[in-house]
């Protein structure tokens, strides 16, 4: 599958900003994470907000924030894959995020997540939105690929990289 086809330099961060303080006394750990996940995801919408055609943006972070209560979008290694199909998404778009310094986000290997593919898609467009997910979840996989997204130094490098593996 062509994934670079749906990426453009715009859609990609090569270092987040989100930054989350550590949990207070008297707060849970559990509601630490969840605004901290909220934190990251507005980011992650900020990001397609700038680069593609979404509708309501705060509509489309409650979409996100809402899919992401139900299960992590965490793969572990380092990976993360928020997605969603929204009203919001008025194309399918896929953007990309890294953290040199990683952060919480769920993970099932407890590791921080330095990578983050976000990716929306229209309710109608089920069959593109699951055959992206799969070979991204398939790229991901590989650990030389992970490795070097860490390492990329432009926009223009991520999509080469990914338009090479697909």
């Amino acid at each position: 599958m062509n994934l670079s086809r749906y990426m453009n330099e715009s859609l990609i961060r090569l270092e987040m900003s989100t930054e989350i303080d550590p949990p207070q006394n008297g707060n849970s750990v559990d509601k630490w994470r969840a605004q901290a996940k909220e934190l990251i995801l507005e980011e992650l919408v900020d990001l397609l907000d700038a680069g593609a055609r979404i509708g309501n943006r705060t509509r489309l972070l409650t979409d996100f924030v809402n899919r992401e209560r139900k299960a992590s979008s965490a793969l572990g290694h380092g990976v993360a894959v928020p997605h969603i199909r929204s009203l919001q998404a008025k194309d399918f778009m896929i953007g990309f995020a890294r953290s040199s310094h990683g952060y919480d986000f769920g993970a099932p290997d407890d590791a921080p997540v330095h990578l983050f593919f976000v990716m929306a898609a229209p309710p109608y467009d089920d069959a593109l939105y699951l055959k992206a997910f799969k070979a991204l979840s398939e790229l991901l996989h590989d650990a030389s690929f992970r490795e070097e997204l860490m390492t990329l130094e432009s926009p223009g490098e991520v999509i080469r990289a990914i338009r090479m593996r697909e």
